[in-house]
């Protein structure tokens, strides 16, 4: 963790709030949170691009122990953010299935918010890291309605890193993807064969290998995968009508 990083973004997050913008918000009812309690631990924050710009939904690591939103998903939106694009990071609940059905959900809030919110519904992005890239990639394959969502609009692009998830389908949305040489947690061939076999299929892939590190890298800041964040918003970017 960098925490030069962690810092810039939680001050751009103190800034946002001195300015009177809201940077946090709820994705289910008071309703739906009376039913299932769970979900009063969940929402989107929100790291706002240019008005009208396209939007990226975030789902931090932490293996489905805990969301690592501080170190990894605060970082990421920031920097996202930087290129003029919406950022929002996901607080999910704990487990597989429950913190996919809580991506569904988030993107039908911001897809139904999005005239208030001055965001581009078309042409959003996914982005994981370790279990978050598991819950990006569930989307990817079956659709958010597979998990209760609503929203027929597929990602443009999948932005995946350092994760072992190795399921895939004709249906994967562009994959951009990224392991340290060293990941003994997620295997650089798993992913290298995924996305082998994904780009037989027809669909978009960029897969990258970055020497010398291990799980976990972040933004990648002073390290041969500093820039990287760069690199798959420009493969986003050619993904975008």
């Amino acid at each position: 963790m960098d925490v030069d990083t962690v810092v810039q973004a939680l001050n751009r997050m103190i800034a946002a709030v001195d300015a009177g913008e809201q940077i946090f918000f709820d994705i289910y009812s008071e309703e739906e949170k009376a039913k299932d309690p769970e979900k009063r631990q969940t929402g989107l924050f929100c790291f706002r691009g240019k008005a009208g710009s396209p939007f990226a939904v975030i789902a931090p690591g932490g293996g489905f122990a805990y969301v690592g939103s501080v170190h990894e998903g605060f970082p990421f939106a920031a920097k996202i953010a930087e290129h003029g694009y919406h950022a929002f990071v996901l607080r999910y609940r704990l487990g597989n299935r429950k913190a996919t059905e809580d991506m569904a959900a988030a993107i039908d809030f911001i897809e139904g918010h999005a005239a208030e919110l001055g965001i581009d519904r078309k042409n959003y992005s996914l982005w994981g890291g370790s279990a978050g890239a598991r819950i990006v990639a569930n989307i990817s394959a079956n659709g958010a309605r597979a998990y209760g969502g609503g929203t027929v609009i597929r990602p443009r692009a999948v932005v995946m890193a350092y994760t072992g998830h190795a399921g895939y389908s004709e249906n994967d949305a562009p994959t951009f993807s990224i392991v340290g040489a060293n990941d003994y947690i997620a295997d650089p061939e798993v992913m290298r064969r995924r996305a082998q076999k994904m780009k037989g299929l027809g669909i978009p892939v960029a897969f990258n290998v970055v020497a010398g590190l291990g799980h976990g890298f972040g933004l990648g800041t002073g390290t041969k995968a500093e820039g990287w964040i760069d690199e798959a918003v420009r493969f986003w970017e050619k993904q975008m009508e």
